[in-house]
């Protein structure tokens, strides 16, 4: 019997964040209903095997939630974290790579890596939403988005708990739009 091939998500919602961001993500996911595309989140943290922050995650939405696993392809419907120590690239099938060269802005995983790679394989059906964070990991990345046709939101900085990375876009000229969490829950929820 052949294997029948996963239909790849024709668009991509790539969430970003670092310290603080981990309560948007927590607002957002509860809120989300069916949704026809996928969800790509890359957030600093540990180095790890410990699916602590994969469990949070899945236990606030019926979505399935789940690390990228090497050569997997975003399906709609799907959030995909990036696993701890790695960057993730997308392929031009739209499959994903795990990476282990050297950190980006201090960080691997690296908002840049993965917002610069998905903007080369989604262009204008990509969304990428930079969250709460200490570094500027995250700005190039958006910039590469832009360049690309795809849309660029920042955290409102009075409403993150930690304002520098969203506002290190802002002040790069990199985001198309500023939003608190509600518009940013609103935002994809339309997409």
């Amino acid at each position: 019997m052949a294997q029948e091939k996963v239909k790849a998500s024709d668009r991509l919602v790539a969430i970003g964040g670092s310290a603080g961001s981990l309560e948007v993500l927590l607002c957002l996911l509860p809120a989300l209903g069916q949704i026809n595309f996928a969800i790509l989140i890359v957030v600093h943290r540990k180095v790890s095997n410990d699916p602590i922050l994969r469990d949070l995650l899945a236990s606030r939405t019926k979505l399935t939630v789940k690390e990228i696993e090497e050569k997997e392809v975003p399906v709609p419907g799907t959030i995909y974290l990036v696993p701890g120590d790695y960057h993730v690239l997308l392929e031009q099938d739209k499959s994903f790579t795990l990476d282990y060269s050297e950190k980006v802005n201090y960080s691997r995983p690296s908002i840049d890596v993965v917002f610069e790679s998905a903007a080369n394989v989604y262009a204008d059906k990509l969304v990428c939403i930079l969250l709460s964070g200490a570094n500027a990991d995250g700005t190039e990345g958006l910039r590469h988005v832009k360049l690309h046709g795809g849309s660029t939101i920042a955290q409102l900085p009075s409403a993150s708990d930690v304002p520098y990375m969203p506002e290190q876009a802002i002040l790069g000229k990199v985001v198309d739009r500023i939003m608190n969490i509600e518009e940013i829950i609103d935002f994809v929820k339309n997409f």
